[in-house]
């Protein structure tokens, strides 16, 4: 080898080690960041056979997919489950002890006590009591669930708003991405930014994409709606104000189409936008239409002379039997006359059914109490089925809620497990090993110290030829 080839080919493994150190040094500096590929600094060899260092990210495009699949589902499960907790908390959280049911048990057992004692006063004031905090568990928690409704359709919004600035953001970097690598600069963390940007956007919607040869990457909804092309697609959405059980929130569109939500306690809905449609259309409506059969029936099973009796409505008449009264339960109440005198409780609100003023008179309070153990009809839109007592009904409502809430708690154990399986597998194959980088920095090291000596010897070399000269 000539002196000068020598000189040439220390001078490429310097620039060539100098390169592949400043990327170890870079993936070691990022050993933390979870949005980060890892660096890798390949030699090759050019047509005049020249050797240089291309670097190229540890990417694994098919594991990426199925990590930003597994964020919108966890995240969908996620919401829904908070959802349903917080539905939860409108009944008084675990065992549910402010529940219309609860209070319903507590009402029909202080009928019993009355009706063992017709003369006593002060039972009479005590069950009257008992129907008037039925009564508010049922406004109460009318209001609660649209309150639930109205936080969901706030939430819909921000989140919007945050997905039409990521898909922006997203048009920024996608060109970037296009340009550099067309240019021949290296567009690493231009991409690291992208897929940040993917899965930001995973947890809000789920999505799918398509790259194509030019590294230009094109976004679709879940769903098969495009989010991306070329320029993003721009997600409307309509917040309502006010909410009670007559309204319908306004739907999220993606480029013109409308998001669907999901579906059941283990919801089929991915990213957050699928489970707060599916609280604020599906499940809080239901379980307000439940509330609401449940007034209806306590309005129709009190009703005295053909118009309400001891639970009255802002509607003040009597509902149809088994047809649905939306919005009954946010009005319902004790009638004033009773609450003014509680021993029309057992006389008649509207007839008087004690004609001969008998303190030990039971017929209509046996009535209630027997009518409260019978079937009668209920709105199947409800969905707790078309007959069934009152007090069945009630607890119904509470089971299908906690049922609910069980399958999603389950459901987000299972989804969040496997997101973060597919997480640790994912950064298995991409992340970075400060094991694996700080060797790789020795082996460099001692290359670095290969070509230094070489060029040591050159040195020395010219140093003898230069004194044979002299």
């Amino acid at each position: 080898m000539s002196l000068a080839a020598a000189i040439n080919t220390a001078q490429t493994i310097f620039s060539n080690t100098g390169q592949q150190t400043a990327i170890v040094s870079k993936n070691i500096a990022n050993s933390g960041n979870a949005d980060y590929v890892r660096r890798l600094a390949l030699m090759g060899i050019d047509s005049q056979g020249s050797h240089y260092i291309k670097i190229e990210r540890a990417q694994n495009d098919a594991m990426f997919k199925q990590n930003i699949s597994n964020i919108s589902i966890a995240s969908s499960q996620s919401v829904l489950l908070d959802g349903l907790q917080r539905m939860q908390s409108v009944f008084g959280g675990d065992e549910y002890p402010s529940s219309p049911s609860n209070y319903l048990a507590t009402f029909r057992a202080s009928m019993q006590t009355y009706a063992a004692a017709p003369g006593n006063v002060t039972i009479a004031s005590s069950t009257i009591a008992d129907a008037k905090d039925l009564a508010y568990s049922l406004t109460t928690s009318s209001t609660a669930i649209q309150d639930v409704r109205a936080t969901a359709d706030k939430e819909i919004q921000e989140q919007v708003g945050q997905l039409n600035s990521y898909l922006d953001q997203f048009a920024t970097i996608n060109n970037e991405i296009v340009g550099n690598l067309a240019t021949g600069k290296d567009a690493s963390d231009a991409l690291d930014q992208r897929d940040k940007l993917l899965k930001a956007m995973s947890e809000i919607v789920g999505i799918s994409t398509v790259t194509r040869t030019n590294m230009d990457t094109v976004i679709y909804s879940s769903d098969g709606t495009v989010l991306f092309e070329t320029i993003p697609r721009k997600v409307t959405f309509t917040p309502t104000d006010t909410y009670d059980s007559t309204v319908t929130g306004n739907k999220v569109y993606v480029d013109g189409v409308a998001l669907k939500g999901g579906t059941g306690g283990n919801t089929t809905g991915e990213g957050s936008l699928s489970s707060l449609l599916q609280l604020r259309d599906d499940l809080a409506p239901k379980m307000q239409s439940q509330l609401d059969e449940i007034a209806r029936g306590l309005v129709t099973m009190f009703q005295d002379g053909g118009l309400p009796g001891l639970f009255t409505w802002s509607g003040g008449t009597v509902p149809a039997a088994g047809t649905l009264e939306p919005g009954i339960a946010s009005s319902i109440q004790v009638n004033p006359l009773a609450d003014a005198n509680p021993t029309l409780l057992r006389d008649g609100v509207n007839v008087n059914s004690n004609t001969a003023g008998n303190a030990g008179y039971t017929a209509l309070l046996d009535s209630y109490i027997v009518a409260m153990d019978t079937n009668m009809s209920f709105d199947t839109a409800a969905d707790l089925g078309g007959t069934a007592t009152i007090m069945t009904y009630a607890s119904s409502s509470i089971g299908w809620l906690e049922q609910l809430r069980k399958a999603a708690t389950t459901a987000n154990e299972n989804k969040s497990a496997m997101l973060a399986q597919t997480q640790q597998a994912l950064s298995n194959e991409t992340g970075v090993s400060l094991d694996e980088e700080l060797s790789l920095m020795l082996d460099l090291e001692q290359s670095y110290k290969a070509s230094a000596k070489l060029l040591s010897t050159v040195d020395e070399m010219l140093r003898t030829l230069l004194d044979t000269v002299r």
